[in-house]
Parts: structure tokens; C-alpha cells; sequence
């Protein structure tokens, strides 16, 4: 087995290595350094142009620090990310500004990430200005048609976020994301504060954009059947590392590591006889704290395989076949009714 990066015939568009965030403890009147908050704690994979790498994970993994990182709104501790070959890490302020037309995000909250001050047409429109790329008729003419490859009226323009419901906010943050057309969207849980009724709506919206644009996303969640269904290669994450990263079958219909059967266990299906006559696996205890994560394995302190070695050796994520890498000592291939 070898510890290089999982990758396809061709070159990556994005490639993260090593990446880690650690947020520092101040106490005391001074400010003093007391401990760090290990967020992020040397991550590493590779997003091939025209796909969608699944990120996912339970809350407080360091999911979203890592998509943060790689849009450089948080400034990562160690680690780097080449885009299209150029190391955004180490790009200036300037340098940066200019790269981000290449690099969009659609952000989480629908309702908290457009200006309540702006109508809907400013909103798309102000991307298209800091970049010079179109102003006047011929911007105004862009945003009708950004509304209207998304699915809204091109008349919206002059309304308002908060006349809109949640589905369709997200819609006009999609529009806000083409405008300046991106090669990467880093798509960070754009559907977890939607009602499962629109929650579709949308996956397909993306899915439709990704195919009329040749889009790559990166895409940051925690609902498993989601990811199952968007993504083509998945990453699986726990207190800040990379447990298991493989492509989307061999993921979902065999998975590896024991974190990540616990989640699948968890997914419930729509068939009462399966869901009847399969093993629930339930984890003990609760997620230790990234304030003091557990040495070597960080997950064997509730892993049910854990032995001596994975309390004193950090099992590297290891290519176990062509397309599935692995970070465990014992991977155990267990397929889920």
C-alpha cells in the first residue's frame, strides 16, 4: 500500500495538502497562549476538474474551516492549496482578490448571507462590478440572465432577500456564485437550513449548472444521502482529519473505517425490512474535544477495534485500491444491509 494522494489519470484543479488550523487559547490580562482549538489538523486531498468531492462529517469536524481555508476567508495555520497549479497560500491580498472570480462559495444560510440592504439585482451585480467585468445594460443584462438560469423571474431584481423564501434565497446566492463563472464552487452545506422539499430542487439545480458550466465543487455536509447523491468522490472527516476518502460506491456500498460504518448505520432507508434487519451501530461516549483530541488514532476512543497500537501510532491514510484510501490500522471492508 502507498500513502500518495488518491488521484485520477488526469492533473487535480484543486490540491490541498497537509492543511491545518489550529485556533489559539488567550488568558489572562496578557493574552497569554493557553492551548489551541485543533480545527483542522492536516488534511489532504485532490478535487479533478469537473467533479464533486463530498466532504462530510459530524458538527464541529472542521468540515467547513477546511472549505474557509481553501477561499482563504480563514488563514490556515500550516498546509497548502494549489488551485489550477498556483499556491493560494501564499498569494498576497491583491493577488487573491483577482484569483476569487475562479473560486466562489455558496454559503450555508440563505437568510443571513445577503445584504438585507441590497436588492437582489445589486447583489448579483456587485461581483460583476469589483471585477470590472460588465457594468450598465450590459450588466444589468447579465443578472437577468444569472436569475434566470437559476430559476427566478428576471423582474426580481428590484425585490428584496426578505421577500423571498428560503429556497429561493438560496437560488439568488447560486446566481451571486456563477456570475463571475467560476471553475470551483465551494458549496458549504448549501442545503441543510432548506425544507427537504426544496432540498432536491436545489441538488438538482447544481447538478444542472455543474453539466451547462463544467463546474467543480467542493461540497461541505452532513447529511449522507445528500452527498450521496451529488457527489462523485467522498471525503469522511472526524475531529479534524480525514478518516476515509474513496469514490462514492465503494464508500457507500463498502466502506472501510469504522467511523464511517457508524454513520452509514445511521442513515435510515426507505425499505422497512431492511431497516428492520440491519446492524445499528452506536458509538460510546461523546466526540472528544479538539481543545485536547486523543493521541495517535484521534477515533479510538470510541471505536469498538481499537487496540494497543491506535493509541500510540497514527494510522496515515493509506491507498487500499485504485480509488479508496483509508486512515486505520484495521480497515475491515463491511458492507450494510
Amino acid at each position: 500500500m502507498s500513502n500518495a494522494p488518491l488521484l485520477a489519470p488526469s492533473s487535480p484543479l484543486l490540491s490541498v495538502r497537509d492543511l491545518t488550523k489550529h485556533f489559539p487559547i488567550k488568558k489572562g490580562l496578557l493574552g497569554k497562549t493557553a492551548g489551541a482549538v485543533r480545527a483542522v489538523d492536516g488534511v489532504s486531498f485532490d478535487v479533478m476538474p469537473g467533479e464533486t468531492l463530498g466532504l462530510v462529517g459530524e458538527s464541529g469536524c472542521g468540515k467547513s474551516t477546511t472549505g474557509r481555508m481553501i477561499l482563504r476567508l480563514i488563514e490556515p495555520t500550516a498546509g497548502t492549496v494549489e488551485f489550477d497549479g498556483i499556491d493560494l497560500v501564499s498569494l498576497d491580498s491583491r493577488a487573491m482578490r483577482r484569483l476569487r472570480r475562479k473560486i466562489q462559495v455558496i454559503f450555508q444560510d440563505p437568510f443571513s448571507s445577503l445584504n438585507p440592504r441590497m436588492t437582489v439585482g445589486a447583489i448579483v451585480r456587485e461581483g460583476l462590478t469589483i471585477h470590472k467585468i460588465a457594468e450598465g445594460a450590459a450588466a444589468d443584462a447579465r443578472v437577468r440572465q444569472l436569475l434566470d438560469e437559476v430559476g427566478l423571474r428576471p423582474e426580481y431584481v428590484s425585490r428584496y432577500p426578505h421577500e423571498f423564501s428560503g429556497g429561493q434565497r438560496q437560488r439568488i446566492g447560486i446566481a451571486r456564485a456563477l456570475a463571475l463563472r467560476p471553475k470551483v464552487i465551494v458549496c458549504d452545506e448549501p442545503v441543510s437550513a432548506l425544507d427537504v422539499s426544496i432540498q432536491a430542487q436545489v441538488i438538482n439545480l447544481l447538478e444542472d449548472l455543474q453539466n451547462e458550466f463544467d463546474l467543480t465543487y467542493l461540497f461541505i455536509a452532513h447529511d449522507l444521502s445528500v452527498v450521496r447523491h451529488i457527489s462523485d468522490r467522498v471525503a469522511v472527516m472526524y475531529l479534524g482529519k480525514v478518516m476515509e476518502l474513496a469514490d462514492r460506491n465503494s464508500l457507500y456500498e463498502a466502506p472501510q473505517h469504522p467511523y464511517t460504518h457508524a454513520l452509514l448505520s445511521a442513515v435510515p432507508t426507505p425499505d422497512p425490512a431492511k431497516e428492520q434487519a440491519r446492524e445499528r451501530i452506536l458509538l460510546r461516549g461523546d466526540v472528544p474535544s479538539p481543545l485536547n483530541p486523543p493521541p495517535a488514532c484521534v477515533f479510538h476512543t470510541r471505536c469498538w477495534k481499537a487496540q494497543d497500537i491506535c493509541r500510540v501510532v497514527e494510522p496515515p491514510l493509506l491507498q487500499v485500491s485504485p480509488t479508496h484510501q483509508v486512515a486505520c490500522h484495521f480497515p475491515e471492508e463491511r458492507k450494510l444491509v
